[in-house]
This record gives structure tokens, sequence and C-alpha cells, in this order.
């Protein structure tokens, strides 16, 4: 897990968004507020019927 401090994400964006590819980002704003960076699109090599916390015996035709 990576943390940044507001103004470090906002000045290194580019590197924080690569960062969240490989690892939990955290970035930290005063007033104790924290906020994690997620992708959303990140590809994986699953089955698009895998989802996490449903447990299918379903398998994609080939």
């Amino acid at each position: 897990m990576k943390i940044y401090k507001y103004s470090e994400a906002l000045q290194n964006f580019s590197t924080v968004l690569n960062t969240a590819l490989k690892e939990e980002v955290i970035i930290t704003r005063k007033g104790d507020n924290k906020f994690k960076l997620v992708p959303i699109n990140k590809k994986s090599k699953k089955s698009h019927l895998d989802i996490e916390g449903i447990d299918t015996d379903i398998t994609p035709i080939k």
C-alpha cells in the first residue's frame, strides 16, 4: 500500500495512477480525510463469469 499526501498526489498524478494499477493507493488530506484510489477497469485474465464472492459452476463456452 502506498500513501500520498493530497498535494503530492496532485503534483505526481500520473505516477499515482500507475501505482494504483499495481497496489492500493491512499490519498490523505487535511482533517484526517483519507481516500482509496482503485482502478475500475483493470484487465483480468479471469472469466467474465467470475464474480468475487459468488461461486458458480458456470464455465464459458470456448
